[in-house]
């Protein structure tokens, strides 16, 4: 039988934090301690989602909306907030985004939907003084990810390139300070570390006007890496050889090998 109320989630939490009954790990916990939870079960949701294992996304969701409530339940504890507002603050956001919808605006393409969105964020950002279109981007994002942000914010205010020929030739000229610095008769750790960074950084703006999320292309090609990998393990176990015994030429043909039957 489905249950579509939140309540009985909200009482087991009660419970868990009990003063007197409660769960002693739970009751330990605050808000920066169960951050890194939070980011591994959003991990989980998406890798989840990414495997098409759909059949176990409601018990990862289940997970993070655990998460939502124990957040919430700290917050009632300290006379701050509740899960009531958070659902209220959503609401409230959520129909104020889209005027299309729910307000006197006509019907817009997903194009129209966006710019207007992102109109109405740059407003709330005004109303809540802050100064810099960058203001606000959450530093605990990954860094693939809050390079996308930055970006983003910064296109809206027309810092960005129109076309993709010079995107590319930021990376190439990357590549070429990269070497530059390593070429060094006295290789600076800090310089190269910067110019790595600026690389990295080049190419998350490469993957932002393809329509890429680096994040998630990282986490597939760790995830194809990983799998042609074994692959090549697989065909190392099976001759007379150890990994370690075997030339860089002959790993690679098994590589191309297990490469061809994909």
């Amino acid at each position: 039988m489905h249950n579509n109320d939140i309540q009985p989630l909200i009482d087991i939490m009660t419970k868990l934090r009990d003063p007197q009954t409660g769960c002693s790990w739970d009751k330990a916990q605050s808000f920066d301690t169960i951050v890194p939870f939070t980011l591994e079960e959003a991990y989980e949701v998406a890798d989840t989602i990414e495997r098409a294992a759909i059949d176990e996304l409601p018990d990862e969701l289940g997970d993070l909306l655990f998460q939502v409530v124990f957040y919430c339940q700290l917050g009632r504890e300290k006379g701050m907030f509740d899960f009531g507002d958070v659902v209220d603050r959503i609401c409230h956001k959520l129909t104020a985004r889209h005027p299309h919808v729910f307000g006197s605006l006509k019907e817009m393409s997903a194009e129209q939907v966006k710019e207007n969105w992102e109109k109405i964020k740059t407003k709330e950002r005004a109303d809540k003084n802050q100064h810099s279109v960058l203001d606000n981007i959450p530093l605990g994002l990954p860094a693939l990810s809050r390079a996308v942000k930055i970006q983003q914010r910064v296109a809206r205010v027309g810092f960005d390139w129109a076309e993709l020929g010079p995107v590319i030739d930021k990376i190439h000229e990357e590549i070429s300070e990269v070497i530059h610095e390593v070429e060094q008769q006295e290789v600076s750790e800090e310089k190269v570390q910067d110019e790595v960074g600026d690389l990295f950084f080049a190419v998350v703006n490469l993957a932002r006007h393809l329509g890429v999320e680096p994040e998630q292309a990282l986490r597939r090609a760790n995830s194809k890496f990983e799998r042609r990998f074994r692959g090549v393990e697989l065909f190392a176990n099976q001759s007379d050889k150890s990994m370690d015994e075997h030339t860089l030429d002959e790993l690679e043909q098994y590589w191309n090998e297990v490469k061809s039957h994909e």
